[in-house]
């Protein structure tokens, strides 16, 4: 019988930490949101602080895809340096959403804990 040997490369491992950071970008965005009305520089500046990194070109496209979900709102402010600016807050369904994803991460991110402890020693006499 054949032995196969699966070998990850560099860019298997890098195609895999790209999806994961895919996979919880937007559940990042709306636990910024939900914390308040949010500017979407401040987004980036929140995620780059986490060291999870996004542009412009890539939030503005999901923020719009969350506001038509109606998921999120924004109003316009009028800035005294510039164009008006658009400020993103959480809708109502849009709580309802962070709260389900929430649960969600948290049951995921305990169990992708508890396996990826060292096993511990059997004590069994």
């Amino acid at each position: 019988m054949p032995i196969f040997v699966f070998q990850l490369t560099a860019m298997d491992i890098q195609n895999t930490q790209s999806q994961m950071r895919k996979g919880v970008l937007e559940f990042c965005i709306l636990s910024i949101i939900n914390r308040g009305e949010v500017y979407p520089s401040d987004i980036i500046d929140q995620m780059k602080t986490a060291n999870l990194h996004i542009l412009e070109g890539t939030l503005y496209p999901l923020l719009t895809r969350l506001k038509n979900a109606g998921l999120l709102n924004y109003r316009w402010v009028e800035s005294v340096s510039g164009p008006p600016r658009k400020y993103f807050v959480m809708t109502d369904a849009g709580k309802e959403a962070f709260s389900v994803l929430l649960q969600t991460w948290n049951d995921m991110a305990n169990a992708v804990s508890l396996l990826t402890q060292p096993p511990t020693p059997n004590t069994e006499a």
